[in-house]
């Protein structure tokens, strides 16, 4: 008999057995429970609590006025916005840099992580990882203006180099040209974050046993055959997590990066929909039009969550939720 179904042995009085056995693990896991409560309380209001402010994109919101006295609008914040020939720009822009980052953003990691692996002289490869991950903890701030100097027509490294191998006559202005934008915002994603990404791959691969490589240089697999046959097979289900992750959080990839690389030049290529809500929406003192644009980036990204969640779990049997 299933356990959904109710006992008919039971007394309509009587607590089920499901539910003395919840009781029975909440007695013996009572602290576990009562710690995790702070967790539980924060979550709730820094999480939950914020989305009553969704009701703003409904209204025609004034600061000045309470609640029941905000002159309700319906839909027609939602309409103004996918009317708009910059809320469409934006998206593009955020689409194109997200999934270029998305696809970098794990090629690079796990190729690092799996050569970093096979290093066998410890020391280099301490100095290796060291030296890969500290630019994670260099503020983007600093970042751009390492990358501006290194792309700058006036002693730039990279146009000094391109000069010099004689590939180029003059310098080219990196940072003026909006087809090149995409590009230089994530080959600068990709230094700054490759080898902090790298370590939760770095941490599955030793989690991997080393009989099945004993095994396989015992059956003639050369090192390369092992990576391929052992080591990317054992990582699987951390990628497809962090893949799962990645999807959902497409259309919020920030502001910070494409703020600070960018300039009134390449205006058509940086502006992602979060510079677009700051300067259209909270700029202008449209709150209401700027809650909107938030309301989009989150219900897509929760559709992609479910999407891409429901594809690995009938395709890998893998799932996040």
């Amino acid at each position: 008999m299933p356990e959904s179904t109710p006992d008919p042995r039971e007394k309509p009085g009587k607590p089920t057995r499901s539910r003395k056995r919840f009781w029975r693990t909440f007695k013996n896991q009572k602290y576990l429970y009562f710690m995790s409560i702070p967790f539980v309380i924060w979550v709730f209001v820094f999480s939950y609590l914020p989305l009553w402010g969704w009701t703003m994109a409904f209204q025609k919101y004034k600061p000045a006025r309470s609640f029941f006295e905000q002159e309700w609008v319906g839909f027609d914040h939602f309409k103004t916005l996918f009317h708009d020939d910059q809320f469409l720009l934006s998206l593009r822009n955020t689409l194109a840099m997200s999934s270029m980052g998305l696809i970098a953003g794990f090629i690079f990691p796990i190729m690092f992580a799996i050569l970093l692996n096979e290093v066998r002289l410890g020391f280099f490869k301490r100095f290796a990882q060291t030296i890969s991950y500290l630019p994670h903890f260099v503020s983007w701030v600093v970042a751009a203006g390492i990358v501006t100097k290194m792309l700058s027509t006036d002693n730039g490294l990279v146009n000094d180099l391109l000069m010099g191998l004689g590939v180029i006559h003059q310098p080219i202005q990196f940072m003026a040209q909006g087809h090149l934008f995409w590009g230089i915002v994530t080959l600068s994603d990709v230094w700054k974050e490759t080898g902090w990404n790298a370590i939760i791959y770095l941490a599955a691969i030793a989690g991997i046993g080393p009989e099945l490589y004993e095994a396989a240089r015992v059956d003639g697999a050369s090192r390369l055959r092992q990576m391929w046959h052992i080591t990317l097979p054992g990582i699987r289900p951390t990628i497809i997590v962090l893949l799962i992750m990645s999807v959902g959080n497409l259309l919020n990839i920030g502001f910070e990066k494409q703020f600070l690389l960018g300039n009134n030049l390449v205006t058509d290529y940086s502006q992602v929909l979060d510079l677009y809500s700051l300067k259209y929406g909270l700029g202008m003192a449209r709150y209401s039009f700027g809650t909107a644009i938030n309301i989009f980036n989150s219900v897509i990204s929760v559709a992609l969550l479910f999407t891409i969640n429901g594809i690995f779990k009938r395709t890998t049997k893998e799932s996040l939720l």
